[in-house]
């Protein structure tokens, strides 16, 4: 199969708001599509920040469970990078953050495909990786509705829902870059 070249029309910008839990695909997807589009992929995740402050991610979790800095310091960093220039947001709040996005797609996957996933991303053991995988997804869902008011379950309002279970990482972003070309964000060459 041929891959057909999309590109962002001269003097146009776009922004792509791309949000799932963890282990739906948001970072490969969201990698693919800036690299077809040639345009900046913005994916800056509690993960980073981890790195950044020398912590694990559970660390980082933690800490976010009584200290709200670390959401407010992510969120507000990756929407005012998304806001500088056309790119790809690939994060749990982007389709809720980045308002003004031109394509909010929103990847789904159940539970033992997402545990499954970072189990093959990261090892482990399955059933701890499914407990801390429960307690993180409860964890965004309490911080993001006392931070934002945002109930991430609730994504009715998005352009394209996926369900990555059923595509492949190329084909969600094929099915990403067709809806933008419906909206005239994209033209092909």
């Amino acid at each position: 199969m041929a891959v057909e070249n999309y590109f962002v029309p001269s003097g146009r910008e776009i922004r792509i708001a791309i949000s799932g839990k963890s282990g739906c695909g948001n970072t490969t997807v969201s990698s693919l599509l800036a690299e077809r589009l040639g345009v900046k992929l913005i994916n800056f995740t509690f993960r980073q920040l981890a790195a950044e402050k020398g912590m694990t991610l559970a660390q980082v979790i933690d800490n976010a469970k009584t200290d709200d800095s670390y959401d407010i310091a992510v969120d507000t960093r990756q929407v005012e990078l998304a806001r500088e220039q056309s790119c790809v947001l690939g994060s749990r709040l982007a389709i809720w953050m980045l308002k003004e996005a031109d394509l909010k797609v929103y990847l789904w996957a159940d539970d033992d495909v997402r545990a499954n996933r970072i189990l093959t991303r990261e090892g482990g053991d399955l059933e701890e990786i499914k407990a801390f995988t429960r307690m993180r997804d409860s964890e965004d869902s309490r911080r993001y509705m006392k931070l934002y008011g945002i109930d991430n379950s609730s994504y009715d309002f998005v352009d394209l829902v996926v369900d990555t279970t059923k595509h492949l990482p190329d084909e969600i972003v094929e099915l990403i870059l067709q809806k933008a070309l419906e909206k005239g964000l994209v033209e092909k060459k």
